[in-house]
């Protein structure tokens, strides 16, 4: 019998003998590498099922860009719709994005913040998680030139022409960019910047609607729908309940 072979068995003769102490400190000085390992993977197993199972699906994924909302008004924009929609606060909640901030030139202390919070908006609306936006008029003017925001009269008459009449006031229109040679005007391959725009009827002003108007916001705030949202029933249901809630 070859001696690795019989220094393994004698091992675990030796093991079998010591007692249950002798063989917790044992496996505690030669395997701690492998158990500290073991019992990690386990840890961060148990908390990404914990993760799974307390995160409640989507009611509708919200951004405040360019205003400021407090913890109350915030309940209300969130936990208030989830109970208006009637749906289970257990099953469901919305999603919000705060404290972002956009603008076109930035100052420089701000500019850093400015970025991350395109990518961040970028990132969402790819990943099909940004549904509603709530903002000021310079990050409404941003929304809109970059194609993001949905045009809203087809979507509110059809969805029932007595709401579409009932906010037709309150729809606000804005340049939409088809087409420009920002790049090659960066790269300094172009001598002018030249862009193709139309108007669209992409958001609404939701200043005085009760619920907003009570929060004493210093400028007009406006609501637009993304356009690659999967949610638009939840949105719209959403500008009702915005119109509604505090009347």
């Amino acid at each position: 019998m070859k001696p690795a072979v019989q220094e393994r068995r004698a091992r675990r003769a030796a093991f079998r003998r010591m007692s249950r102490r002798g063989k917790l400190e044992y496996l505690l000085a030669y395997y701690k590498l492998p158990l500290a390992l073991g019992l990690g993977a386990v840890l961060v197993l148990a908390s990404v099922l914990a993760h799974a199972a307390a995160r409640r699906e989507a009611l509708l994924y919200v951004a405040y860009v360019n205003v400021s909302v407090g913890d109350s008004l915030q309940t209300r924009l969130s936990e208030g719709f989830v109970d208006a929609a009637g749906a289970d606060p257990k099953q469901y909640r919305v999603y919000t994005y705060t404290g972002l901030y956009l603008s076109e030139a930035p100052a420089a202390e701000n500019h850093a913040y400015s970025y991350a919070s395109r990518l961040k908006v970028l990132a969402a609306v790819d990943a099909k998680q940004l549904d509603a936006v709530l903002m000021n008029r310079e990050a409404y003017d941003i929304f809109s030139r970059s194609g993001y925001l949905l045009p809203l009269p087809p979507l509110l008459a059809e969805h029932d022409p007595a709401v579409y009449a009932r906010l037709a006031g309150c729809l606000t229109e804005n340049d939409v960019v088809l087409e420009d040679n920002a790049l090659e005007y960066r790269l300094n391959e172009a001598d002018s910047y030249t862009e193709v725009t139309e108007r669209s009827l992409n958001a609404i002003e939701i200043t005085d609607f009760p619920l907003v108007r009570d929060a004493g916001f210093p400028e007009a705030v406006y609501l637009g729908v993304i356009a690659n949202s999967e949610r638009l029933p939840a949105c719209l249901a959403y500008i009702e309940y915005l119109r509604g809630a505090g009347a």
